[in-house]
């Protein structure tokens, strides 16, 4: 069984401050660590968009300086006791305060309060949880919230929108597995054949929906949608909604503003649907892991596109800042 650090471990720190350095693998104790319950020798995290912001000099995400960043994180217990785990049991942990306000998963140890660990259901290694991590989360709240408004398998396409990104690859895979049809939006075209292997039926450029348009409403197209662009490219997707169809916003790489009218909701009775996954209650959050390892478990093998170790996070997270990762980069800790 895993034991308590005796002495200092690696960690990946980043600095906020007007020197501009950039993250840099250091190391520390456990008396570096936040207050919590459970301490949690990590094996596995991965790379998200949010890291990426967290780690730069000049980001405004990171609320403690200097900060571990990795919003996400998976191992195993070596201190602490929760619902359905203790000492030696395999875990994850995500959201809330990780990597942001407090330090996360880019570190060999990490220490969290119990009310923030899920244990891994027996479908899923550390590993693997991290190849999803909380981009595979929230798209698979993004599926799940579509589906509860209505949206069925037969109802006709549904588009994802920044499809290699690791929600929307994610978002890809998740619904072609239950049976959906999928087109897929890529500013990509070397991403085509990938996107076809996660099982979209169709992919467009996203450029298809990026014109803006004094209409407030066109042509009927869309059963459903998972968008992780937001801005120009989700107004056009609620102009193009079909009756009755719902929309899950996860992301706004395209911008936060959002030019649209009440139109498309009241003539066509739309939904756009927000999608959180920083504060999902715990047991909510456990559930969706629980499906993510089940029904809703995607291609785990094609979603995987990089795994890197401390050294190699920066540049994982530059990538990952210019847009130029394609699907889901895993984060090693142990070894």
């Amino acid at each position: 069984m895993p034991e308590l650090p005796t002495g200092p471990f690696p960690v990946l720190l980043a600095e906020h401050d007007e020197n501009g350095a950039p993250p840099r693998v250091t190391a520390r104790t456990l008396d570096d660590l936040p207050e919590g319950d459970v301490v949690v020798e990590v094996s596995h995290s991965s790379v998200n968009y949010k890291d990426g912001l967290a780690s730069r000099p000049d980001g405004q995400v990171a609320r403690i300086s200097p900060i571990v960043p990795g919003v996400d994180l998976s191992g195993t217990v070596v201190e602490g006791s929760g619902d359905g785990f203790g000492p030696g049991s395999v875990v994850l942990a995500h959201g809330y305060e990780i990597g942001v306000a407090r330090h996360g998963g880019f570190a060999r140890y990490a220490r969290v309060p119990a009310g923030w660990v899920v244990p891994l259901d027996d479908g899923l290694s550390p590993r693997e949880a991290m190849t999803l991590g909380t981009a595979g989360f929230t798209a698979a709240m993004a599926v799940i919230a579509l589906m509860e408004r209505g949206l069925d398998t037969g109802d006709g396409p549904v588009v994802v929108t920044g499809a290699t990104g690791g929600v929307g690859s994610s978002a890809v895979s998740i619904l072609a597995t239950l049976g959906f049809e999928v087109t897929a939006t890529t500013g990509k075209p070397d991403a085509e054949d990938w996107l076809r292997a996660l099982g979209a039926s169709d992919v467009i450029g996203r450029h298809e929906l990026e014109t803006e348009s004094k209409r407030p409403l066109e042509r009927q197209r869309w059963a459903g949608c998972v968008d992780c662009v937001g801005g120009t490219t989700l107004a056009t997707v609620l102009r193009t909604l079909r009756y009755g169809a719902p929309a899950a916003a996860t992301g706004l790489t395209g911008g936060p503003a959002l030019l649209t009218t009440v139109l498309p909701f009241i003539l066509r009775a739309v939904s756009l649907l927000g999608i959180d996954s920083v504060e999902v209650p715990i047991e909510r959050r456990r559930e969706i892991w629980a499906r993510l390892a089940g029904d809703l478990r995607p291609d785990l093998d094609r979603l995987l596109g990089d795994e890197v170790g401390l050294d190699g996070l920066p540049a994982a997270l530059e990538r990952t800042l210019a847009g130029g990762m394609r699907g889901r980069t895993v984060v090693r800790l142990e070894g």
